[in-house]
């Protein structure tokens, strides 16, 4: 078929009150109306933040929900980043108290995006994805 371009956007983490229009939320939300696939990006390391990623995720996703309940029924996929940050031995914990504590159904990643690992999986798995969406809306426009 013809060429497929797609355009990857990049949305700084949300803040809590970003559908009220805290931060540059509202901007980021309304642009993300035009996405097909969400990367849901996760720091799992001792490290992030706030201490929490299952609260970091669950806060995401409750703005998107109030900003537009379609939105937060979109395609999303979980991307668990700098698992370099773990120790081997403790990973695999880690990962599934994660997707246990947010009874995570869907694909699941996990990356370093510092080290690259795991990276390239998830862009080939992307493109896959994109691809497939594209053929659907093509052979039934809406």
């Amino acid at each position: 078929g013809p060429e497929q371009s797609f355009v990857v956007a990049d949305l700084p983490g949300l803040i809590e009150g970003a559908a009220q229009g805290a931060g540059l939320g509202i901007q980021f939300l309304r642009h993300l109306g035009r996405t097909r696939l969400l990367l849901h990006l996760l720091d799992i390391s001792p490290y992030s933040d706030s201490g929490d990623p299952v609260r970091d995720a669950q806060v995401i996703v409750a703005e998107l929900a109030q900003y537009d309940p379609a939105l937060a029924q979109r395609e999303r996929w979980l991307v668990l980043n700098k698992v370099d940050l773990i120790p081997p031995e403790q990973r695999e914990q880690q990962v599934q108290s994660v997707l246990q504590a947010l009874q995570w159904q869907g694909p699941v990643f996990c990356i370093s995006a510092l080290s690259g690992e795991g990276t390239e999986p998830l862009i080939y798995a992307v493109m896959d994805r994109l691809e497939k969406l594209a053929d659907s809306e093509t052979t039934n426009p809406v």
